[in-house]
C-alpha cells in the first residue's frame, strides 16, 4: 500500500510540474530555450552567441560543446520542441531517481528497497533545481545523467569515461570525477573521462572558435554568463565572497584558496566513502565540491546537494532525520523560509544551498559502512500511554509516543518553516472583500440573535481611556509569539515529554485554524464599513483601501476565524494550569487568555465568535493528540530508566522502579515512587534482528 501510494505521489507531481510547463504561454515558457534556439535565439549563425548586446533575449550560458550539439536544433520550429523538450527533461528526472534508487549503499532492508525509487522521484520533483530546470528549458539534469550511469550501469572502464568525459564537456565542474575515479582504482575511466573532455572540446574549437575563446578566456569558463556572479542565484564561493564585499585580487586569491581547501577535503573524503563502499555517497560529495568551487554555480546545477541525503549521520535512531531534513529543506525551499528575514541569519538564509554543499564534503560525518550503527543505530526509547477509559485510544499504533529530548536544530528548523508555510496558505486563503465582510454580517446577526454583541460597546469604552487603549495595543502586538515560544522552549528545557505532547497539541489547532481561514473568510469588526468600529492599532480610516503598513502584504487582513491570537493564548493557559508547579504560575495561565480575548475584542480586531472557533480548534488540537497518542501520562520501558531518559523526560530526580519492571510515570509530576509497574518487551527490537554490535560486511568493490 505505501509502495503503490507512493507511485501514485510521484506520478501527480509529474503530470502536474509538466502541466505547470505546458499551460504557460509560449512566450514564458522554458525561457532559456527559447532565447537559445528560438528564432532570435543566441545559436543563430549571425553573430557570436555569447554576445551580450545583439540578442533581446540571454546570451548562451553553456559551453561551446553544448551550443554545438544544440545548433542543429535551430533549424525548428520552437514552439514544435516544446512538448518533446519538456517530457525529455522528464526522462532525465526519472533516469536520475531509479539510478540513485538503485545505487543505494547496503544493506537495505526489503521494506526500504521497493520505496526508494518512487521516494527519490518525489524528492527531486519538489526540488528547486529540478523545478528550475523544468522552468527554464535547462538540460543541466543530462551531466548528472552521464554520471550515475557512469559510474552505477556501465561495466566498461572506457565507456564509462566517455560518459562522463561528455557530461565534462557539457559542465567543466564534472571533470572532478575524474580523480575520484583515479584514486578509487578505476584508472582507465579517468583516463577516458579526460580525453573525451579534451576531444568534445577541441572539435568544439574547431567548429566554433571565436565562441571558444570568448567562453573559455574572455568569461574564464563561463563566469559571468547567466546573470551577475554577485547575484543570489551564483550558489558558489567565488559568489559568496563578492557578496560579502570583496573584489579584485583579494577576492580572486581567497576564493582560489577556500576553492583549494575544499576540493582537497572533500575529494579525499569521496574517495575513502567510495572505499567504503558507499559510492552513491562519494558520488553526490563530489558534486558537492563542483558546485562550491565552480565560478558560477546557478540554481539548475545544485542538484548534486540533494543526492547527499544517502549519507548516514548520527548513531542513534532519532538522530537519522536531521541530515536529510536539513538537506531536503535547503534544496527544496528558499532560503527566506528555512531562516528569518532578520540581518543576523542574511549570510547563511543567502548562502545556504553552498553551505549545505561545503559542509557535506567537508565536514558532515557520515557513517562508515563498518560502523556498529550503520545498520543498527542505538534504538528509540518509545513509551506507552497510561491505559485509558477507552480501549481504542490511541487508535493509531504506529504513532508511538518518545519522551527524550528532540533534536534542537531539527525542531527550530521544523517550527520555523512550518510557520512559512502556514503563513502563505493562509495569505493564499483570501477570498473578495465583499464576501469577507458579507461573512461579518452574519457573525454581528448571530451575535445579537444569541446576545453577546459587545464589540461596538466595548471597543468604544476602550478607546476612552487612553492608557487601557495604549496597553491593549500593545499587548495585541507583542504577546502573541513570544508567549508560546517561550512556553515551548521551557518544556523543550525542562519537559521534554510533555514538550511533545503540547507542540504537537499547538501543530493541529493551527492547521485547523488554516481549514477555517479557507472555507470562511472573516471580516474583522474594523474592516466592516458602517459599523462605526475604531482600528486602535493601525488607525486607518479608508475601508475601501485599508493599509496596515508591512502587515498589508504578508498577511490575509480577512483570516479572522478562528482566531489564532485568542486560541493561542488559550494553548498557552492549558499547558500552564496542567504542567505548572505553582499556583500562581497556573493563575498567570488563566490570566493570559482572559486578557487576550479583551484586548482583541476591545481593539476591533475579532468578533466573540472568532475566540469561540480559535477555542474549538484548540480543543480539536489537544483531542486529535489524544486520538493518536493516547494519555499524556506514560508508562516508562525499563531501557529508558537505566538510560535516565525518563529522569531526563520529567525534568525532576531519579525515579525509583522496580527490578525488571516497567514503571508508570505521571509525565507531569514530580519524581516519586512509581504508581504501577508492568513488564515491558524491548520496543526497539524486532523478532530475529542482529544484536548491535554485529558487524555489518562490505559491500564488494
Amino acid at each position: 500500500m505505501a509502495r503503490i501510494a507512493l507511485w501514485l505521489v510521484a506520478a501527480v507531481l509529474a503530470v502536474r510540474q509538466t502541466a505547470v510547463v505546458l499551460r504557460q504561454p509560449v512566450g514564458e515558457r522554458l525561457l532559456d530555450m527559447g532565447n537559445w534556439v528560438g528564432v532570435a535565439g543566441a545559436l543563430h549563425d549571425e553573430g557570436s552567441m555569447y554576445a551580450e548586446d545583439r540578442f533581446k533575449g540571454d546570451p548562451f550560458t553553456g559551453t561551446p560543446f553544448a551550443g554545438l550539439l544544440l545548433g542543429p536544433l535551430t533549424r525548428s520550429a520552437d514552439p514544435a520542441l516544446h512538448i518533446p523538450w519538456t517530457f525529455g527533461i522528464l526522462l532525465l528526472v526519472i533516469a536520475v531517481g531509479v539510478l540513485a534508487a538503485r545505487a543505494l549503499p547496503g544493506p537495505v532492508s526489503r521494506r526500504t528497497a521497493p520505496l526508494a525509487a518512487p521516494v527519490a522521484l518525489i524528492l527531486l520533483l519538489i526540488s528547486l533545481p529540478v523545478r528550475n530546470s523544468f522552468h527554464l528549458g535547462q538540460l543541466s539534469l543530462l551531466p548528472v545523467v552521464l554520471v550515475l550511469v557512469g559510474a552505477f550501469a556501465v561495466r566498461s572502464q572506457r565507456a564509462a569515461g566517455v560518459l562522463i568525459g561528455i557530461g565534462a564537456a557539457l559542465q567543466p565542474t564534472v571533470l572532478l570525477f575524474a580523480p575520484l575515479l583515479w584514486f578509487t582504482g578505476r584508472r582507465k575511466a579517468a583516463v577516458s573521462t579526460g580525453l573525451t573532455f579534451a576531444a568534445a572540446s577541441a572539435l568544439a574549437w574547431a567548429a566554433l572558435p571565436r565562441e571558444s575563446w570568448e567562453y573559455w578566456v574572455d568569461h574564464l569558463a563561463g563566469t559571468g554568463l547567466g546573470g551577475p556572479s554577485d547575484g543570489l542565484a551564483n550558489q558558489s564561493i567565488h559568489g559568496m565572497l563578492l557578496r560579502f564585499g570583496l573584489e579584485g585580487p583579494l577576492e580572486i586569491a581567497l576564493y582560489l584558496l577556500l576553492a583549494a581547501a575544499v576540493a582537497w577535503l572533500g575529494l579525499r573524503r569521496a574517495v575513502h566513502y567510495a572505499k567504503d563502499g558507499q559510492l552513491l555517497l562519494a558520488v553526490a560529495l563530489t558534486g558537492c565540491v563542483a558546485v562550491a568551487v565552480s565560478p558560477a554555480t546557478w540554481q539548475y546545477q545544485t542538484l548534486w546537494v540533494l543526492l547527499a541525503v544517502v549519507g548516514r549521520v548520527g548513531t542513534r535512531q532519532r538522530d537519522r532525520m536531521l541530515w536529510p531534513f536539513l538537506t531536503v529543506a535547503a534544496i527544496t525551499l528558499p532560503g527566506k523560509m528555512l531562516l528569518p528575514n532578520i540581518l543576523i541569519t542574511g549570510p547563511i538564509r543567502e548562502n545556504a544551498v553552498l553551505l549545505m554543499a561545503v559542509a557535506a564534503a567537508c565536514a558532515v560525518p557520515f557513517l562508515s559502512r563498518t560502523s556498529p550503527h550503520f545498520a543498527k543505530p542505538v534504538p528509540t526509547v518509545y513509551v506507552t500511554p497510561e491505559p485509558s477509559r477507552w480501549g481504542r485510544i490511541p487508535l493509531l499504533p504506529f504513532w508511538r509516543r518518545v519522551i527524550s529530548r528532540p533534536n534542537l536544530l531539527l525542531e527550530l528548523i521544523a517550527i520555523r518553516v512550518g510557520y512559512s508555510i502556514y503563513s502563505k496558505i493562509r495569505l493564499m486563503a483570501t477570498a473578495g472583500a465583499d464576501e469577507a465582510r458579507e461573512h461579518g454580517r452574519q457573525i454581528n446577526s448571530i451575535e445579537q440573535a444569541i446576545g453577546i454583541d459587545i464589540e461596538h460597546w466595548f471597543n468604544h469604552w476602550v478607546v476612552g481611556i487612553d492608557w487601557l487603549e495604549n496597553f491593549f495595543n500593545f499587548y495585541y502586538t507583542s504577546f502573541h509569539f513570544p508567549v508560546p515560544l517561550i512556553i515551548l522552549g521551557l518544556l523543550y528545557v525542562r519537559r521534554p515529554g510533555d514538550y511533545r505532547w503540547a507542540r504537537s497539541a499547538l501543530a493541529f489547532a493551527t492547521v485547523l485554524a488554516l481549514v477555517g481561514f479557507w472555507l470562511y473568510p472573516l471580516a474583522p469588526p474594523r474592516l466592516m464599513p458602517g459599523m462605526g468600529f475604531v482600528d486602535t492599532v493601525h488607525k486607518t480610516q479608508d475601508l475601501s483601501n485599508p493599509e496596515f503598513g508591512a502587515m498589508t502584504a504578508v498577511t490575509n487582513q480577512y483570516a479572522a476565524m478562528p482566531s489564532l491570537h485568542f486560541g493561542w493564548s488559550l494553548w498557552c493557559g492549558v499547558v500552564v494550569v496542567m504542567l505548572a508547579p505553582k499556583l500562581w504560575m497556573k493563575v498567570l495561565g488563566l490570566i493570559h487568555p482572559a486578557i487576550t480575548l479583551a484586548v482583541i475584542v476591545g481593539t476591533a480586531n475579532h468578533w466573540i465568535l472568532d475566540a469561540v472557533g480559535g477555542a474549538t480548534v484548540v480543543a480539536a488540537g489537544f483531542g486529535l493528540t489524544y486520538v493518536l497518542s493516547g494519555r499524556r501520562k506514560v508508562i516508562v520501558p525499563k531501557e529508558a530508566e537505566a538510560a535516565g531518559e525518563a529522569t531526563e523526560a520529567v525534568g525532576t530526580g531519579p525515579v525509583t522502579a522496580p527490578a525488571q519492571a516497567t514503571v508508570l510515570v505521571p509525565a507531569a509530576r514530580e519524581s516519586g515512587e512509581g504508581r504501577g509497574a508492568r513488564q515491558g518487551a524491548d520496543p526497539g527490537k524486532e523478532p530475529g534482528e542482529p544484536q548491535e554490535g554485529t558487524p555489518v560486511p562490505a559491500a564488494p568493490q
